[in-house]
């Protein structure tokens, strides 16, 4: 679809009229960029003696939206949340629908314990904490007596 474009005495077109026609002139508008509503969040990855660190930057979530569990050595992270919108005056009403969700997977080391596994959820950013299994202390060297 093309629309004809109009423009004034300088040549220049309007701001709305250019936004409008680059709007209705992309023939692939619904596979454009802003139309993506796929949601995946930033992710940092710490390490220290103890334990993995990740932490998943979601604001707007609340902590009932997460779900967080271990299956097979793979650690899931995924959310979903629903919002609705109504607005209502004497003259129009407006109703917005959103709709967002992701997951996450992450290949646990075998040095990590898969019963020691913590999230939590403050201030936009969903931490989850990964324990390192407890290596066994090395044992002195025992001299031995040769008899």
């Amino acid at each position: 679809m093309s629309l004809m474009i109009k423009r004034n005495r300088n040549g220049l077109m309007h701001p709305m009229r250019s936004f409008i026609s680059d709007f209705f002139n992309n023939d692939n508008f619904f596979e454009r960029e802003f139309m993506d509503r796929s949601f995946v969040p930033a992710v940092n990855v710490k390490e220290s003696d103890k334990s993995f660190e990740i932490e998943v930057a979601a604001p707007g979530l609340k902590k009932k939206d997460f779900t967080v569990n271990v299956e097979n050595r793979v650690l899931h992270i995924s959310t979903e949340s629903e919002e609705e919108n109504e607005e209502s005056h004497d003259n129009y009403m407006r109703k917005e629908f959103s709709y967002r969700s992701f997951s996450r997977s992450f290949s646990i080391p075998e040095h990590v314990d898969e019963n020691e596994v913590s999230a939590a959820y403050d201030d936009g950013v969903l931490t989850v904490t990964l324990a390192k299994k407890q290596e066994t202390v090395a044992q002195p060297a025992k001299k031995i007596m040769i008899h």
